[in-house]
């Protein structure tokens, strides 16, 4: 039997070409009565689970940004306006989209951050001593790598979504954040997204009652971005389809889960008191993505492994059930659908967010009184203002005006503004390395299942047996004195940072160099400046 698996596993990896990753050739897996079972490799001896993992608090958050492309760029930005950050470098593939991000630090008054470039541009960064996080926004074949060079060399990381595109991915990150106690965190803005947030907050109140089902999705037409998407130079991407469109092509499985998957794992506790257990996947045929790649190469396109529309179904440990879907081929108004089906309640975000809610759902919740209540239709405006008001969320009410000013509906932000704020306090991070994982390997294990006629397939246990060690999702804060003093330490030192830059005139010599006859002599002069300015900033923030 272990033959014939390996002999499986082969044949698809051939079938699918040398560039697909959606499967990981040291994945093992067994069939037990018509359901293939994943099997959870042992933890290496010395390694502890990360659960509630904490790092030493983070006077500064000193950051470097690798991937600047689409999602880079924005990311940059935000980090501009939150205090207590220092941006020390910035890379891309293509220098010149690095150097253009450098116009956000000159705006917001902080210093300019050192430039990487080229295809191994970031292990140079990654090797420096001054950095403690690593956020990464590279293209999905890229994820990887970077996190894992990062982590190798004693760096926190980010990672854009997906984080990992396939269980080899999954383990080899998760190894490393047991092993060396850093962060690994998975870029999901959508959890910090204000319906997600709010209705967090009343399932975890018990306002839905017992939550037995819940729905996410990323549909999303991308037919306007394919062409945007970066075309990597060692891709091999001989018909130019860019390199989305070609993992597309080239890989099977819901490839984008997290989006819809993230936030109604955090209301279903998954591996804090509950865990995905068994997944079944179907797809439809690619019947756009077909067409797309004839459209551009003129040539009848033979296989194209994604289908138009994939949906997943998963059971959980404590008997819930998880629909996500994923469409980026067919033309639909975006949704991520999120919907939460409790014993006393209903919340659906899309088209319109609405709650239904019994007459008994509201009772000992202490939200305010709501007359004639039923769940045979959805609350009105003002029954769901009351709700809203009474459980807007306090990383909303902390950070959500301001973010919803920097775009994207304020979610990304968010994210990032928690996630410093985390650091700065010493407190775990809201998602750690198995939410990664978990939420990223639907991509393998959904195609299993369709390779194999929809099989049912088990997922591995990636806590690797302490799923059920911690009692429900739950933010971390910080007491009121230590918050108020890591926001005061912050402030000084953004505003220290921004004092030294205009004194020592950083951006006039930096312009320098770029123009000068003699570029070495206005080097030599910018780094004599920029080291003064250095050791300025340490004794205003001493």
């Amino acid at each position: 039997m272990k033959l014939k698996n390996l002999l499986i596993v082969a044949l698809t990896a051939i079938s699918v070409g040398v560039g697909a990753q959606s499967l990981s050739p040291s994945t093992k897996w067994h069939w037990d009565k018509g359901t293939i079972v994943v099997e959870t490799p042992e933890r290496p001896a010395g390694q502890e689970h990360v659960l509630g993992l904490t790092a030493p608090k983070m006077k500064t958050v000193r950051v470097a940004f690798v991937g600047l492309g689409m999602r880079g760029p924005g990311a940059v930005k935000r980090f501009c306006h939150i205090p207590g950050v220092e941006i020390v470098a910035l890379c891309d593939y293509v220098k010149e989209r690095a150097e253009a991000c450098q116009a956000d630090l000159r705006t917001a008054g902080l210093k300019p951050a050192d430039i990487y470039s080229g295809e191994k541009g970031y292990e140079e960064l990654c090797k420096r001593n001054d950095i403690d996080l690593v956020y990464i926004a590279t293209d999905w074949n890229h994820h990887y790598p970077v996190a894992k060079f990062a982590m190798e060399n004693g760096k926190h990381t980010a990672i854009e979504v997906p984080s990992a595109m396939n269980l080899e991915q999954c383990w080899s990150l998760i190894d490393l954040s047991e092993k060396t106690r850093l962060h690994c965190f998975i870029l999901e803005n959508c959890c910090y997204d204000e319906y997600e947030l709010n209705t967090l907050a009343m399932a975890q109140d018990g306002v839905f009652g017992e939550i037995i089902r819940a729905e996410g999705a990323y549909i999303h037409g991308l037919e306007w971005f394919w062409d945007l998407y970066w075309k990597d130079p060692n891709d091999n991407d001989k018909d130019n389809l860019h390199w989305r469109m070609k993992y597309n092509m080239e890989n099977r499985g819901d490839v984008y889960a997290t989006h819809g998957l993230g936030p109604v794992a955090q209301c279903l506790n998954i591996h804090r008191g509950d865990r995905f257990t068994t997944l079944i996947a179907m797809d439809t045929e690619s019947f756009v993505g077909k067409d797309w790649v004839k459209g551009k190469t003129g040539k009848e396109c033979k296989e194209f492994r994604n289908g138009d529309h994939t949906t997943t179904l998963m059971r959980t440990a404590q008997g819930k059930v998880v629909e996500i879907q994923h469409n980026v081929m067919t033309p639909q108004p975006y949704n991520r659908l999120y919907k939460l089906t409790g014993t006393k309640g209903y919340a659906s975000k899309y088209p319109t967010k609405s709650y239904a809610l019994s007459s008994e759902a509201m009772k000992g919740t202490g939200a305010p009184k709501i007359d004639n209540l039923n769940a045979h239709g959805f609350m009105n405006e003002e029954q769901k203002t009351a709700l809203e008001k009474k459980y807007y969320h306090p990383l909303q009410r902390k950070y959500g005006e301001f973010g919803r000013n920097m775009g994207h509906g304020g979610m990304d932000y968010v994210m990032e503004a928690r996630l410093v704020y985390c650091l700065q306090n010493g407190l775990p991070l809201d998602m750690d390395v198995y939410d990664m994982a978990e939420w990223c390997c639907l991509a393998e294990l959904g195609t299993l299942s369709m390779d194999n006629n929809c099989a049912a397939v088990t997922f591995p246990d990636f806590t690797r047996g302490y799923w059920n060690k911690v009692d429900g999702f739950k933010h971390v804060y910080a007491t009121t004195e230590e918050e108020t003093k890591a926001e005061a330490d912050a402030k000084a030192y953004t505003a220290a940072q921004k004092k030294v830059t205009s004194d020592f005139k950083l951006w006039t010599l930096y312009d320098a160099v770029k123009t000068a006859k003699n570029p070495k002599a206005e080097q030599k002069k910018y780094e004599k400046a920029l080291r003064k300015a250095k050791q300025a900033l340490q004794a205003y923030t001493k």
